[in-house]
């Protein structure tokens, strides 16, 4: 294969436990996921990366494809890893299986970084924003990138810190948690130890840059919601039934 996609599916979350099965119009959240990104032309194949019975029913239910991976792992790059072993792939897309309004375009961006390029190892997604809100939530990660798209940081706070998105004109990257991997530079980032700034942060992807490897930046300027929250929920579903009337009116 060229490019597989992996949603990664835990049931446990912290502050929302269960979400990916959260009903969303009439779906769980996982669906509106899986159904999304089996739309991009870029993926050979599609796979949910669960931890749960309850994910799989779920998934059998809708006649999607999906794989029981060990409780254990402590991150989604773990479960990616226990699916692509044995696999002949190229490159590895972690999608989230929270985000069900990601739109396949973008993934298939993601996809085409990768080829186009055979030096990136890894690359990951940003959008301007210009709301001083989200700037402000360390829920919304920023992301600073230099002039050739390489990510120089990735941080909770407010960053660059004198930035006012609020004035006319001032942006800032908001990162989109969607990733792909070569797969040699999937297993080596497993293997690399846990990093300072990545401990301090809750940021995975800064234990690359803090050993010293980059992450291509691609900007997209398709909006999505990660559902972390019953709040996050609710904006998703206005979201999406704003998207389904727009459709419907077409």
């Amino acid at each position: 294969m060229e490019a597989i996609g992996i949603i990664p599916a835990r049931y446990g979350s912290t502050r929302f436990e269960g979400k990916v099965l959260k009903d969303l119009c009439g779906k769980p959240v996982i669906q509106h996921v899986y159904e999304r990104a089996k739309k991009a032309r870029c993926l050979d194949d599609l796979v949910i990366a669960a931890d749960d019975d309850r994910i799989l029913k779920a998934v059998e239910a809708f006649q999607g494809k999906a794989i029981f991976t060990s409780k254990s792992h402590s991150t989604g790059t773990d479960r990616l890893t226990e699916v692509v072993n044995a696999l002949e792939v190229k490159v590895v897309v972690n999608i989230q299986g929270d985000e069900p309004l990601i739109n396949p375009i973008v993934i298939d961006d993601l996809v085409r970084a990768m080829q186009d390029d055979p030096t990136v190892s890894m690359a990951t997604v940003v959008k301007k924003s210009y709301s001083l809100e989200e700037f402000r939530s360390p829920d919304v990660v920023k992301a600073i990138v230099d002039s050739k798209n390489y990510a120089l940081y990735f941080s909770r706070s407010p960053v660059p810190a004198l930035l006012n998105p609020a004035e006319k004109g001032p942006f800032f990257y908001k990162h989109i948690g969607l990733y792909a991997y070569n797969k040699d530079f999937l297993f080596t980032f497993k293997k690399l130890p846990p990093s300072y700034l990545e401990s301090h942060e809750h940021l995975e992807q800064l234990r690359a840059l803090e050993h010293g490897y980059r992450i291509k930046v691609i900007e997209t300027q398709f909006e999505t919601v990660g559902v972390d929250t019953p709040e996050d929920l609710e904006l998703a579903r206005q979201l999406l039934e704003k998207e389904l009337a727009e459709e419907k009116n077409a």
